[in-house]
């Protein structure tokens, strides 16, 4: 089965499909002829590069480009004779088999990785760096013991919670533009400011919506694991406002840092707060000032908050430098599997039995 969407380029072998297996019209399938392509020959082609600029260039429609019944007849495949049909599919059969359990392997690293990234940020922030020091009681559900020290206080306590924009209004009079956040902006652990909408507003309207440096960023709905988690605005686009459905956390400088609740929010008590008292549909979750604003803060001095946030900074770098190589080596494997595949069905690789024989072997 091949999607009639190129850009998703989604192709399916389907061996010994039962006879009532159906499909939506969202897939072409194709059935080759016997005795003049062999299936997964056919598969491969779909896969090629020269497929998919091919669908590409023939897809029509705008925001949902699709290829017709007509157009993917049309498609070329080069037919060589059918035992190097077998050859060649056989020889990338072994070879993205190998491919591809070298990828699965590097993202059992991304899990292992994951889980220790999310271990130093637990400890750092309920327990601190420091050894040797006691605890003491809270008297409190979500966490009950912090170091000595330490308090645990309600985060409207220590910062204030600005609600943002609610789209859709009319106003009257003088407007100017501004830019704003949506929640697709606030990514996990990072900003995406490729795409920032404006809006047109009073200027006065500004004022109570305005980000500033320094602010974390709060998403107020969204997938489960992804509710309230935090990330600190740096001013990187001047004037700019936020949706409703992002709360601005501003932090009283003389009580919290803002990078100390960032790491806060990204850590295993802040997710289990967060899911256990967001509102949950079927696919999302949702939360509110009042939730974020009880969120129970395990709070150190200044200074500790400080030397936990550098100590994170330097530790989870170095995660994060292990977790770029990773990416580059899956990256690399992604864009030799499909390099594979274009040379096999340009002629510029071609396949003998020793070649199949060999990587058979290795597999």
């Amino acid at each position: 089965m091949s999607s009639v969407r190129p850009n998703l380029q989604a192709v399916a072998f389907i061996a010994n499909a039962p006879g009532d297996l159906v499909c939506s019209t969202g897939f072409n399938v194709v059935q080759p002829v016997a005795h003049k392509l062999l299936p997964k020959f056919a598969y491969y082609s779909l896969l090629a590069d020269g497929a998919r600029q091919y669908f590409e260039a023939t897809a029509k429609g705008v925001g949902y480009p699709a290829v017709d019944d007509k157009d993917f007849q049309c498609f070329i495949v080069s037919l060589p004779p059918l035992p190097e049909q077998q050859r060649i599919a056989a020889y990338l059969d072994a070879s993205c088999a190998a491919i591809d359990a070298a990828v699965a392997a590097k993202c059992r690293q991304f899990e292992t990785l994951n889980a220790l990234r999310k271990s130093i940020i637990q400890r750092a922030v309920t327990r601190g760096i420091f050894e040797g020091v006691g605890l003491e009681p809270t008297g409190n559900a979500w966490m009950a013991q912090v170091p000595s020290g330490w308090k645990l206080v309600c985060l409207k306590r220590i910062a204030a919670i600005q609600g943002g924009l609610t789209l859709g209004k009319q106003y009257e009079g003088p407007l100017i533009e501004r830019p704003y956040l949506r929640v697709g902006n606030v990514q996990d652990g990072y900003l995406d400011l490729n795409d920032v909408s404006v809006i047109e507003l009073p200027a006065s309207v500004t004022s109570g919506v305005e980000l500033r440096a320094g602010d974390v960023l709060m998403t107020e709905g969204g997938d489960l694991d992804k509710l309230g988690r935090g990330h600190v605005w740096n001013g990187e686009i001047p004037g700019c406002l936020h949706q409703n459905h992002i709360f601005a956390v501003r932090c009283f400088p003389h009580k919290l840092k803002p990078m100390f609740l960032a790491y806060l929010t990204a850590s295993g008590y802040g997710r289990d707060y967060f899911e256990a008292t967001g509102k949950k549909t079927t696919n999302l979750a949702s939360t509110n000032a009042t939730k974020v604003g009880e969120f129970p803060i395990p709070l150190p001095c200044l200074a500790e908050q400080e030397a936990i946030c550098s100590y994170l900074k330097k530790n989870l770098g170095e995660v994060k430098r292990i977790v770029t190589g990773i990416e580059t080596q899956i990256a690399t494997l992604t864009a030799y599997r499909k390099s594979l595949i274009h040379e096999c069905f340009t002629g510029q690789r071609r396949i003998t039995d020793a070649d199949l024989n060999r990587v058979q072997a290795h597999g």
